[in-house]
């Protein structure tokens, strides 16, 4: 496959890119900056201009772009560059994508669509919740109307979280767990819809290859676990004690309104159009995804 990424220098993009050419696909990558290899096409979403040769003879395009949800603390100006960082450019890239004819696109979004649903169980057929996230969410995944309207075969990756070796949610709490100042968060009860790394890039490499898979897909583990067990499997694959718990009026000093939206609340997402499909996880319960992860 010819294959053109946006969003590649990011935690899951850049392993995509890996992964895509180990298994003999072409890769091209859309930049922001001055290109600095013959794989690397100019784009500006800002301005809405991208290098049409980015996408000749492409047979898919993996968009992936979007600020760090939790990198900042949620000011006016943060929460508009995460909505223009993704709104925007997954405009562009649609309209291009239909104009160009690529069969294609698969476009990253996430489970954030459900908002909080506590302990109910939620599948791709669930409405979009209420609150900033799953309103970005809506947005998000609608900027890709043009090339739906054009008929390209459009896949919606509602994405947990990722499970890796490398950064990501085990990076910022393993030297705190290391240190043994790991703790659940307020009641723990929050359920925390997960994927290995590992089984997030078989998942895109699957919807790439498939000729019928389209719309929504929850690229989640098929278990989904509290913020409770997660804390404890993440304490046991450390060998090290998580006592600690951390009030809820604590998590909302430190992080504002991001704690209501993501960390005291969360969603219980099945993959259910992935296991319908015919795809097969490596990791099925979220001390498999540790445990695969430190292992690394």
């Amino acid at each position: 496959m010819r294959v053109t990424i946006a969003g590649s220098s990011g935690l899951i993009g850049s392993s995509l890119v890996a992964s895509l050419r180990a298994d003999g696909h072409e890769v091209r990558r859309l930049v922001r900056r001055t290109t600095a290899g013959p794989d690397e096409y100019r784009w500006a979403p800002e301005h809405g201009t991208i290098d049409a040769h980015a996408l000749d003879g492409a047979d898919a395009v993996v968009n992936l772009c979007g600020a760090g949800i939790g990198d900042k603390r949620w000011t006016g100006t943060y929460k508009q560059l995460l909505r223009d960082s993704r709104i925007v450019s997954t405009d562009v890239i649609s309209r291009a994508v239909a104009t160009a004819g690529v069969p294609t696109l698969v476009n990253a979004s996430a489970v954030g669509i459900y908002g909080d649903t506590g302990e109910r169980v939620v599948d791709e057929s669930a409405p979009p919740g209420s609150g900033f996230l799953a309103e970005l969410c809506r947005d998000w995944e609608g900027a890709t109307d043009p090339a739906r309207a054009a008929g390209v075969r459009t896949v919606l990756l509602r994405s947990g979280t990722v499970i890796s070796p490398r950064g990501g949610l085990l990076g910022r709490l393993r030297p705190l767990f290391r240190f043994g100042l790991g703790g659940r968060l307020s009641t723990g009860r929050q359920y925390l819809s997960w994927i290995s790394l590992e089984d997030e890039l078989e998942a895109i490499t699957f919807a790439l290859r498939s000729e019928t898979l389209a719309g929504p897909v929850n690229l989640t583990g098929p278990s989904p676990a509290t913020n409770a067990s997660f804390t404890a499997e993440l304490g046991r694959a450390l060998h090290r004690p998580s006592p600690w718990v951390v009030p809820a009026v604590a998590v909302r000093a430190l992080v504002g309104e991001f704690a209501d939206e993501a960390v005291l609340v969360g969603q219980r997402a099945l993959p259910t159009a992935l296991e319908h499909a015919g795809f097969t996880f490596h990791h099925n319960t979220i001390g498999e995804a540790i445990d695969a992860a430190l292992s690394d």
